[in-house]
């Protein structure tokens, strides 16, 4: 047996929430998060193999406006995590409370729910968004020290923003992940209209700096990603102006790069499209996560 129990609550984390789920036990946790200086939320589905030992997990980033609730709920994922063994790792999409800034007009795509997975550089944003150390190491950390789930076997996963995030940390630290994957991702953040109004904001105005976080531009500076697999909906409104999946495809084709990258006709951007689709990326990690 495991040192840990499904019915521990460790020390460093407090319990808000736990639901029987196939077999298994949907949380909700909250902590004090060093890295962003305030409290955060994140929510953790422990499949039933955890109650016997440590489990492989795939880390999903939510998208723009999002909490850790989105995927939790929509996505449906907890049967076939349950089945394969794979503990699922929500977190939020930003930093949150009193004190933490926000876009002064409460925009949708800048402050709050759209931290963008980076570290800001910037006043006043830097006090707090440090997104990209969190998702990257606090995180994990905690989470391997205090629940049963492996240090050494981890996927990363996301939708819209998220799928930014989690192709560029992947990019960025190919030996952090056995594998990655994304829907409706924001390929090229540096070239659209809700990367230029993050990165500006967060980063500043030197462009240099933000391809250090582009997807795009990191496979075409070199950067090759650990095995990865893409979902895009044809219907998608945002497809054309902030996707742009087309990029994706052009410069993993030029580098001969072994991604699978595959359009879906008529999906749209919602979590109807992720539904759909996430038994077949939870495949997918599983196989490179040794479990298939």
């Amino acid at each position: 047996m495991s040192r840990h129990s499904f019915s521990d609550t460790p020390e460093a984390l407090t319990l808000l929430s736990r639901v029987r789920c196939f077999g298994g036990w949907q949380n909700q946790y909250q902590h004090q998060s060093t890295a962003l200086n305030c409290t955060m939320q994140f929510s953790v589905y422990l499949p039933p193999q955890a109650e016997h030992h440590p489990v492989p997990a795939v880390y999903w980033l939510s998208g723009l406006t999002c909490t850790d609730q989105n995927f939790t709920t929509k996505a449906g994922a907890q049967r076939v995590a349950a089945e394969l063994g794979i503990a699922l790792i929500m977190p939020d999409t930003s930093p949150r409370g009193e004190n933490v800034a926000d876009d002064p007009e409460a925009a949708y795509d800048f402050g709050l729910g759209a931290g963008f997975y980076i570290n800001a550089t910037e006043a006043p944003w830097q006090a707090h968004y440090q997104m990209y150390d969190y998702i990257l190491t606090e995180l994990p950390d905690l989470i391997e020290a205090e629940l049963p789930v492996d240090s050494q076997r981890r996927a990363i996963s996301g939708h819209s923003m998220g799928g930014h995030g989690a192709l560029m940390l992947s990019l960025r630290h190919p030996q952090r992940f056995t594998s990655v994957s994304a829907f409706s991702p924001i390929v090229n953040p540096s070239d659209c209209p809700w990367g230029h109004k993050a990165f500006s904001g967060y980063l500043g105005q030197d462009v240099a700096v933000w391809k250090n976080f582009d997807s795009v531009e990191l496979i075409r500076s070199g950067a090759t990603p650990p095995p990865l697999l893409v979902d895009q909906g044809t219907a998608d409104s945002f497809l054309e102006e902030q996707l742009k999946t087309d990029r994706l495809i052009e410069v993993c084709q030029q580098r001969d790069l072994p991604v699978e990258i595959r359009y879906q006709a008529g999906y749209d951007h919602s979590y109807y499209f992720i539904a759909s689709f996430i038994e077949s990326h939870l495949r997918f990690h599983a196989r490179h996560l040794g479990l298939r």
